[in-house]
């Protein structure tokens, strides 16, 4: 049962950013200190991705651990109530993601992943950062 009512729980639900996030910016924020010229969820391209590096043809997904389903981790617990509702809805995330990213591979793009957990602490944080140049030179 939820604790809030339809209409407070709607105005909560349209307070959830999709776009210009807080890990997203940590990302961008790295890209462009490191020499990265990049473009922001550009409608373009298969899933619009959070940033498109078009010189090197690679585009990175910022994904929110709860939104996209991360395995094993513990942002992504489903919430107790209307369970069914959010496994269906999180599985057709999981799906849709699949499918944008299968298209851009096979348009040749070089697709990053990168999940909001791995961003958070400051060390772990340098070593992911680290891990998408390395990417965007293989």
């Amino acid at each position: 049962m939820d604790t809030l009512s339809k209409s407070a729980r709607s105005a909560l639900m349209a307070k959830i950013k999709g776009k210009n996030t807080h890990p997203e910016t940590i990302v961008r924020k790295f890209l462009f200190s490191n020499g990265f010229h990049y473009r922001l969820h550009d409608k373009r391209y298969p899933g619009s991705p959070d940033i498109v590096i078009p010189k090197y043809r690679t585009v990175i997904f910022v994904h929110g651990c709860f939104w996209h389903g991360h395995k094993n981790c513990r942002a992504s617990r489903l919430p107790t109530t209307n369970v069914e509702y959010w496994q269906e809805k999180i599985q057709e995330n999981i799906e849709r993601d699949k499918r944008k990213i299968k298209s851009l591979k096979d348009d040749d793009w070089k697709v990053i992943v990168i999940w909001e957990c791995k961003i958070k602490k400051k060390k772990q944080r340098d070593i992911e950062l680290n891990k998408i140049v390395k990417k965007i030179f293989s």
